[in-house]
């Protein structure tokens, strides 16, 4: 099927190997108009280098969009979902997942602003990512093209790649393993991701050298470290008694937990399209932020509250990992979730220790469901009635009881 002619398409542009070689395959195959977004959400390192790299190759200066969403991301997108204390499939903290829909977003209003009718990414035609663009923009620019060279073309190997890039002379950076290609890595402020290489074999342990912001366990210090972290609303608003933006706040637990060898991840999950993949994952500050908010939440919300916040944070977290942040499911869960966090508010205490996060105290003094004089062991003078227990019991049991006498008149 012939694809409608483009006139000017914006591209998801991290200059990179990948999307690299797709801008020049945009403007050698598509003969259009190419707009470049570059987005900072904390992936470490200069952004000058794409901006002059997408020069290099023929983009206009005032096609060349690089933005510092580093704030937006923790506050409209990490926050919200750690609100959830979203984990998908028991293991993965969504670090990837929750940055696609912020960059979707903005590949839309760059359309808008710059009057493109179609967006491009460098997703493969084997990964959730695609998804998760393409979703997102048909939400929000219901008529948009999209177009996934990675679906179109034939360079489907890195070697490849590779190659294309070495013809047309684009300069190609990356970590490098040993004796191979480099990783296959996607790095943000909240974790940094390893795919490709020796880690297509599950069985094959990762070599130590991969790893980028986090110290061996075995190499950590010797002596424990406690973070004290404040809650407003569910939000992390101070972090060892100092004020922090979202964005500050997730930088500085992730310097505290990487030096401790803490969040690091190796699983197969299973992916949007069918397949399992396996993956390595950093995410240092983001495991320290679950078990806090856990723990803070275990003292100030109620029971079934909990309960039905839990009962719900897998569907929220599948949300989020097939790419249905705008819909309206999601929206309305959020809405719910976020109503719970009211009460949310208060300090926890984390030590980190040789890989380890080990919440060692929590305290709330305005919102506290902890009351010592009815959960004492000692003499409680009478706050509560420890007779009432079996009368509950008894009640809990009727059904139960019932049960039991019909079965053994039935034998």
């Amino acid at each position: 099927m012939k694809r409608p002619r483009v006139r000017k398409v914006v591209l998801a542009y991290s200059g990179g190997l990948d999307t690299s070689v797709i801008l020049k395959w945009l403007q050698e195959r598509c003969r259009c108009e190419v707009v470049t977004f570059t987005a900072d959400i904390g992936q470490g390192g200069e952004l000058a280098p794409a901006r002059a790299k997408a020069f290099k190759l023929g983009v206009k200066p005032a096609n060349v969009f690089v933005e510092d969403l580093r704030e937006e991301f923790v506050r409209d997108f990490v926050f919200p979902m750690f609100r959830a204390n979203a984990v998908y499939e028991g293991e993965y903290l969504l670090g990837t997942s929750i940055a696609r829909p912020l960059i979707a977003r903005r590949l839309v209003a760059i359309a808008r602003k710059t009057g493109a009718d179609a967006i491009a990414h460098g997703a493969t035609g084997k990964g959730n990512d695609q998804v998760r663009f393409e979703l997102g923009a048909y939400a929000l620019m219901p008529d948009v093209r999209i177009i996934a060279p990675w679906r179109e073309w034939d360079l489907l190997s890195r070697d490849k790649l590779l190659r294309y890039a070495e013809r047309h002379g684009i300069p190609i950076e990356g970590k490098k393993r040993k004796g191979g290609a480099p990783y296959s890595m996607d790095a943000n402020l909240l974790h940094v991701s390893y795919e490709g290489g020796a880690l297509e074999d599950p069985a094959r342990e990762p070599e130590e050298s991969m790893w980028r912001i986090t110290v061996s366990p075995q190499k950590a210090p010797q002596r424990p470290e406690l973070v004290e972290l404040e809650y407003r609303k569910g939000d992390i608003v101070a972090v060892n008694g100092r004020r922090l933006s979202p964005a500050r706040a997730l930088a500085a637990l992730n310097r505290l937990g990487g030096r401790h060898g803490v969040g690091r991840l190796d699983i197969v999950e299973n992916r949007y399209v069918g397949m399992k993949s396996r993956g390595c994952y950093e995410t240092p500050g983001g495991t320290i932020m679950l078990k806090a908010h856990r723990a803070i939440e275990s003292l100030t919300l109620d029971r079934e509250v909990l309960a039905l916040k839990d009962d719900l944070m897998p569907r929220y977290a599948r949300l989020i990992y097939n790419g249905y942040w705008f819909s309206p499911e999601r929206e309305l869960l959020q809405k719910l979730i976020d109503a719970s966090q009211q009460p949310v508010n208060g300090t926890v205490r984390v030590r980190l220790y040789k890989g380890s996060a080990l919440v060692t105290g929590r305290a709330s003094q305005t919102d506290s469901l902890f009351d010592p004089s009815i959960a004492t062991f000692e003499d409680d003078r009478g706050a509560y009635d420890q007779a009432d227990a079996g009368g509950f019991i008894r009640l809990n049991a009727l059904r139960m009881r019932i049960a039991a006498r019909l079965r053994r008149k039935k034998r």
